[in-house]
Order: C-alpha cells, then structure tokens, then sequence
C-alpha cells in the first residue's frame, strides 16, 4: 500500500471519506482540503441513470452560473464580415472564419469555446473531426450556432457553460475555483444541479442522481448526499 505524504495526510484528517455531505457542507471542506498552490478548478462529477446510448437520454445543455467561472474563457467567432464588429465589441478573443479554419486544420485549438453563425457551418463541417473530440464543435443546443453573437459571446464571458453527459453516463463540470467563496461555490453547484434535475427525461428508470463528487484539482473527492438535492 502507498504510503501517504504529510499533505495527504493532513487532508485525510479533515473528513470522513466515506461519508455523504450536502453540498454546503462539501464546498467549505473542498476549500480546506485543497493542496495547490495554484487557484484550482472546483468540479462536480455527477453519474446519472441514463443511458446516453439512447438519443432521449444523452443528456446535454448550457447553464450559466450565477458567480461565474472564475476563468476568462477565450471565444473564437466564425462568422461572416458584418457580425465581426459585434462578436469583437461583445469581448471575443478570436474572430474571422476562413483563417481560423486553416489555422485550426493545422493543429491550432488554443481556444475555450467556438461561436458560429448558422451560414459558415457548411464551411466549420470540414473541422469537425478535429473540434468534436474537444468539444469545440458549435451546436444550436448548445447556444454556439446563433445569428445573435453578441449575446452569446457575451453569456459565454459571464458564466455560461456547457454540459454533456459522457459514455458512462457521467457528468464532468467546473462550478469556480478554491479562491471562491463557499457559498458561491454552492450557488454555482445548485444551479447545475438543479438544471440537471429538470432535465430528468421520461424515459430514464430507477435512480436519476447515482452520485454527485466534488473536488478540486488534484484534492481527493468529497461525495454529496444526493438525498439533499432538490
């Protein structure tokens, strides 16, 4: 067996692993038990009882968190010369269309989020073997393919993510970082999860929530009682 270090050691100390807290109670013991130095990542894992396999049960959506991120994503706007001006005064990073195409096609993906108007995505379909792995690839559902740039670009900015559930039925989201109060922390949490909850579709039997984790970057997992979750 792995002999822990100090700092694991001292963490461990700090809660019960095996026991399931509410989400309150998670985000004040993320923060303590958090061992970077950095400002790191506070996610959610959640498992559902769905199978993504069935087009009905592939959960996917956006939701913008009330306290934002704390990561100030960098945007790509694909779109035509009369909406530059639009997407670059809404604050995008990046914006064009056929040289970020090839800028892509040669390895180039140093972006959070691709923005597109519905008439390129003819042109963005040839990419799409590159984006899609990445989650890059703009989709209506998603709120990336629209004629309102602007707006999108803007939601993006101030705390919109996207989700989608995964082959084994789990969802991997950041919910803010350690620097974070907890109470934003739990804000930005309940938001997710409740979306989530409404989402429930019709089809899915049995348990709905499996299980909810919460760590942080390189901080062991702390389990949530789903019980709590409304």
């Amino acid at each position: 067996m792995a002999k822990l270090s100090k700092k694991r050691k001292a963490v461990a100390d700090k809660f019960d692993a095996e026991k399931a807290y509410s989400v309150s109670e998670a985000m004040a013991l993320v923060k303590e038990v958090n061992t970077t130095k950095f400002d790191a990542s506070v996610d959610l894992h959640i498992r559902l009882g769905v199978d993504p396999r069935k087009a009905d049960q592939a959960i996917r959506g956006t939701v913008t968190l009330p306290n934002g991120t704390g990561k100030d994503k960098k945007v790509l706007v694909l779109c035509t010369p009369d909406k530059e001006a639009e997407a670059k005064e809404a604050g995008a990073n990046h914006v064009g269309l056929d040289e970020y195409i090839e800028k892509i096609q040669g390895g180039w993906t140093d972006v959070d989020v691709i923005i597109a108007m519905p008439q390129v995505m003819a042109k963005i379909g040839r990419i799409g073997r590159i984006l899609g792995p990445r989650g890059l690839m703009p989709n209506p559902k998603s709120g990336t393919v629209t004629m309102n740039i602007g707006a999108a670009v803007k939601e993006v900015k101030s705390g919109k993510i996207a989700f989608r559930v995964d082959k084994y039925g789990i969802i991997h989201s950041s919910v803010g970082r350690v620097s974070f109060d907890a109470n934003k922390l739990k804000e930005n949490a309940d938001e997710l999860l409740t979306t989530l909850v409404k989402m429930k579709p019709s089809t899915a039997k049995g348990t709905y929530l499996k299980s909810v984790t919460i760590a942080s970057t390189m901080s062991p997992g702390i389990k949530v009682d789903t019980k709590s979750i409304r």
